[in-house]
């Protein structure tokens, strides 16, 4: 891992400075009270708890709230992979989602695609462009699977 990359873990696992860094680059995200549970080469978890911020008229998490999550545990794996490795640009361009068990509980969000992730960026090279597409599942407090998210997530090395 880089001196960036442990950089960015560090920051991203610190409640305090998660919170502000979300505050100004991510509201949202800071409204539903997202955290970082875990975030390594290979994993990142972000947790949603369900509330009121997050609920529907339905008494279920809002489908919004958890595609915020589950962006998120996504895209806090790409930035800690490209931390530390040069000018990228990445971008949301496709995303799917499936419902399976109603989320009236707290929904934790995992993606651990980090190898696949870190062997696409390691292979770039400037001016090339590739996509992966990142499975995030969510799941309760039991371990039912409440919804998978499949976000494809371009990048561009400059």
């Amino acid at each position: 891992m880089t001196p960036e990359a442990k950089s960015y873990q560090n920051k991203m696992k610190n409640g305090f400075i998660f919170w502000w860094a979300m505050l100004f680059k991510l509201p949202s995200a800071v409204f539903w009270k997202l955290k970082i549970k875990e975030l390594t080469e290979e994993v990142c978890q972000v947790t949603i708890p369900y509330f009121w911020r997050t609920q529907n008229p339905f008494k279920s998490t809002y489908f919004a709230a958890l595609a915020g999550a589950a962006e998120l545990s996504t895209g806090a794996l790409c930035q800690l992979s490209m931390a530390g490795k040069g000018k990228y640009s990445m971008l949301v361009v496709d995303f799917r989602a499936e419902y399976h068990k109603k989320a009236n509980q707290t929904i934790t969000f995992t993606c651990n695609q980090g190898k696949e992730l870190d062997d696409l960026i390691n292979k770039l090279l400037p001016g090339e462009s590739n996509t992966l597409v990142m499975v995030s599942t969510g799941t309760n407090p039991t371990g039912d699977i409440v919804a998978k998210f499949y976000v494809t997530w371009s990048f561009k090395r400059k």
